[in-house]
């Protein structure tokens, strides 16, 4: 879905949010009928879901990448399985540069079902937890400490795609970002059973930053995040240029901002998930920032997750 996110999503409730409310309704009507009259499809092998319940940036394709990763040094034979989405290119590519291990297909679980005629032997989910036709073994949710769950409503009133009391089907939540001891609180609260852990982006290639100043541009979920990952490893950065998630760029308007941002003596930077939706047009004049995620008390992390499975 290509959309700028509204300001307002963030924000503490106000007029847009109260107009949307009686839409949102819907919304929550529609996913109460998903939940309690879907029939639920049980796998011979174990499905890790890694999901969230804020539309969009909250991390979920980097920590489905790490736990397969892991679990593959672990001697499993993981494979990621997503929802094809035509304007999603830029994620699948990502997942098979650092993984290969990736099936996707219109229904999920035609997709798990390739998964186990090829024999491997754990399904990480990336998104599907509002999938409530498929059995999971294990639910991760995903949040980022800049957003949480904004004003806390349901689309399109507010960026959350059901309540929070949704997390009482999940068994640990993933918070990038600061630690937020009164989310935690309020989460725990709804499920008292759930582990909670914190991760962070380390940048993993070298780009040059000394006496250099910067052009922005992202086309995620939420491009202030990664504004704020360059801020915090020291980029300067003279101009933040926002696009929808999934944006397609066009080589006129990467010119046009590459001129830009020579005219004013600085490089242009985007993240790796753009990086690989404009790599065929090998433009050499725009860097990408490659990060690895890091999760906090690792080892703790992957004992539950291979207890549960």
């Amino acid at each position: 879905m290509k959309l700028y996110k509204p300001k307002f999503w963030d924000k503490n409730i106000g007029f847009f949010s109260i107009i949307l409310a009686p839409l949102s309704l819907i919304t929550s009507f529609v996913v109460f009928l998903k939940k309690n009259f879907k029939k639920k499809i049980k796998f011979k092998i174990p499905i890790i879901c890694v999901g969230n319940i804020y539309i969009g940036g909250t991390g979920k394709t980097p920590t489905a990448i790490l736990i397969a990763k892991e679990l593959k040094a672990r001697g499993k034979k993981p494979v990621i399985v997503r929802k094809y989405y035509k304007n999603h290119k830029d994620e699948y590519n990502l997942i098979n540069h650092n993984l290969k291990n990736i099936i996707f297909k219109n229904d999920r679980v035609a997709a798990i079902d390739e998964a186990i005629k090829k024999g491997f032997d754990i399904v990480i989910l990336d998104d599907g937890f509002q999938d409530h036709r498929i059995n999971k073994n294990m639910n991760i949710i995903c949040f980022n400490s800049n957003q949480l769950i904004g004003n806390g409503l349901i689309f399109p009133a507010g960026p959350l795609r059901e309540n929070l009391k949704s997390l009482r089907k999940a068994q640990i939540v993933i918070i990038n970002g600061k630690k937020n001891k009164n989310f935690e609180n309020k989460i725990k609260y709804i499920n008292k059973n759930l582990f909670i852990f914190y991760s962070s982006y380390k940048p993993e290639n070298n780009i040059n930053k000394r006496n250099k100043n910067f052009f922005a541009l992202a086309g995620i979920g939420n491009p202030g995040n990664f504004f704020e990952i360059l801020r915090k490893n020291k980029f300067v950065l003279k101009k933040e240029i926002s696009f929808p998630d999934h944006y397609q760029f066009s080589k006129f308007e990467l010119k046009k901002i590459i001129d830009e941002a020579k005219g004013k003596k600085c490089q242009v930077i985007m993240t790796e998930k753009d990086f690989f939706r404009i790599k065929d047009y090998k433009i050499k004049k725009i860097k990408h920032l490659k990060v690895n995620l890091k999760i906090k008390n690792k080892k703790n992390f992957f004992d539950i997750i291979l207890k549960k499975i």
